[in-house]
């Protein structure tokens, strides 16, 4: 039987438009790294609670990767009002600060799932981190180009999603250089309905390797 997984500490982080509402769930002993995880698009009902994102975070923390979800500005407790994307950068940016100051010596895993891995992946180029993960990128989204990331990126697609067009998302993943891993899903659709455990293995899979 497996061990019972630590309990979530609530927590109110600072951010740039005031508190953001965050669930922290860390390993017994000091991580090597830890991630920040963004959730789906605020006026579509994404919250930290997310079942893709809850994967994402637990699945990290079966690793032993320290995970921090929170609630984008507007979204549950967090205050502020939605801003198209760039204030939701912020946000993100505001929780690897406090995530770096709570442990120093870990180096960073960015994570989100649809609009939450756009703001990860636009994140990047300020927050440095050691490993990215989009799942479903909502690349329809972007305004402008995106910077080839510099850390290793896993990106998880479904072919069957029906909200971000799988061909789209592959054109795109070939047109950086090098090109991220791109874990193409059969059957998979936006919400990973009935299929969160072929999420968890991608990552499980792909983790040691990229945090070696």
């Amino acid at each position: 039987m497996s061990p019972r997984p630590p309990a979530a500490e609530a927590a109110q982080l600072t951010g740039p438009a005031g508190t953001l509402e965050a669930l922290i769930e860390a390993p017994p002993a000091a991580p090597r790294y830890f991630a920040v995880v963004c959730h789906p698009h605020p006026l579509h009902g994404g919250t930290l609670q997310n079942k893709v994102v809850y994967m994402l975070a637990r699945t990290l923390l079966q690793q032993g990767v320290a995970a921090i979800r929170f609630n984008f500005r507007g979204v549950g407790a967090s205050t502020g009002r939605f801003d198209e994307g760039q204030g939701e950068v912020a946000d993100a940016l505001a929780v690897i600060a406090y995530g770096r100051a709570r442990w120093p010596d870990a180096g960073l895993v960015l994570a989100g799932f649809s609009f939450g891995g756009m703001v990860a992946a636009q994140a990047t180029a300020t927050a440095r981190p050691q490993w990215l993960v989009t799942v479903a990128p909502a690349i329809r989204l972007l305004t402008r180009p995106l910077p080839r990331p510099a850390c290793p990126w896993l990106l998880i697609q479904g072919d069957a999603d029906e909200v971000v067009d799988p061909r789209e998302v592959s054109a795109w993943a070939a047109s950086f250089s090098p090109p991220p891993t791109l874990r193409l899903l059969p059957g998979v659709g936006h919400f990973f309905h009935g299929r969160l455990q072929d999420l968890q293995q991608a990552v499980a899979v792909e983790l040691p390797e990229a945090l070696k």
